[in-house]
């Protein structure tokens, strides 16, 4: 549980009022917060169906993992990236978060209702690198379209 306090202590820092976000995520039953982007990190939100294949190839290519999100209903995915990240992102299909926005975060190492780490936050800061990501979406991108032939989506 070392690691997940570390992970609380982490995420609550980018709170304006880090220990009353702590009370509240340890008071609230469905275990979640509200937490700004901008300040500690920036989120890139992928569609579930490009997501899970580049979570998969920053797998096989790295150690250790920046933290990773998954809403509501698996339909997209957050990966947290460097502050900064979402003014300069250009994707198209990829939604940014940054400075001035907040997020949905689960508290790291409980279950929570709907949203949840499918990579937890280690405490450390560790972040997903954009130009890593960058080169797994277009890798997961060329395996998708593989997958069909490049012929798109079939009626």
């Amino acid at each position: 549980m070392a690691g997940a306090k570390t992970a609380v202590e982490w995420l609550a820092s980018a709170a304006p009022d880090p220990e009353a976000c702590r009370r509240e995520w340890e008071r609230n039953p469905q275990g979640i917060a509200l937490l700004p982007a901008g300040k500690a990190w920036d989120v890139l939100i992928l569609p579930s169906e490009l997501g899970y294949p580049t979570l998969d190839v920053l797998t096989r290519v790295l150690d250790r993992l920046g933290p990773v999100l998954a809403d509501f209903g698996d339909a997209r995915m957050g990966f947290l990236v460097p502050p900064g990240t979402a003014a300069r992102w250009l994707g198209t299909g990829i939604r940014t978060v940054g400075d001035g926005a907040w997020i949905v975060v689960p508290y790291p190492g409980r279950s929570a209702s709907g949203v949840r780490w499918l990579v937890p936050p280690d405490g450390s800061g560790l972040l997903t690198d954009p130009a890593l990501l960058e080169l797994a979406l277009h890798e997961a991108a060329a395996g998708l379209a593989g997958e069909d032939g490049g012929r798109g989506p079939r009626s």
